[in-house]
């Protein structure tokens, strides 16, 4: 089984509906991440390690011995800076191999994968996340 013919049996639509835009695969606006496990783990990898700014202080706090001793107001001055913030904190994060099996492990890969609903869907060998 191919990702179009993957969605198409989750959504229970034709295959003929389904289009594919860059990555993304699309039944009218709806767009959707068809990945196979390796993948799915790779993509999520890079989506946590892109933010690890907006990871909440108590969850890096298990991950860096600078920002556990460092005070709230002060961390929060760091992530005022959003994205720009991102570099800082990777370089303070121990282990990130570690960092990112952690935040898989607490949230799932659709937290990070699938910014509509958060969810991951199986079908066959492929994971489904829809985006929008």
């Amino acid at each position: 089984m191919v990702k179009i013919e993957a969605l198409a049996k989750f959504l229970d639509c034709d295959i003929e509906e389904i289009f594919e835009e860059g990555e993304m695969l699309c039944l009218g606006k709806k767009e959707y991440l068809v990945l196979t496990d390796e993948e799915a783990d790779i993509k999520a990898a890079e989506e946590i390690l892109e933010s690890a700014w907006a990871f909440n202080k108590g969850f890096l706090d298990c991950h860096s011995d600078v920002i556990s001793k460092m005070p709230d107001k002060s961390f929060s001055k760091i992530q005022e800076m959003c994205e720009n913030a991102n570099p800082i904190i990777l370089a303070l994060i121990q282990d990130k191999d570690h960092f990112v099996e952690d935040a898989i492990s607490c949230d799932g890969r659709g937290h990070f994968l699938s910014r509509y609903d958060s969810e991951e869907n199986e079908e066959g060998e492929y994971f489904i996340y829809r985006v929008s």
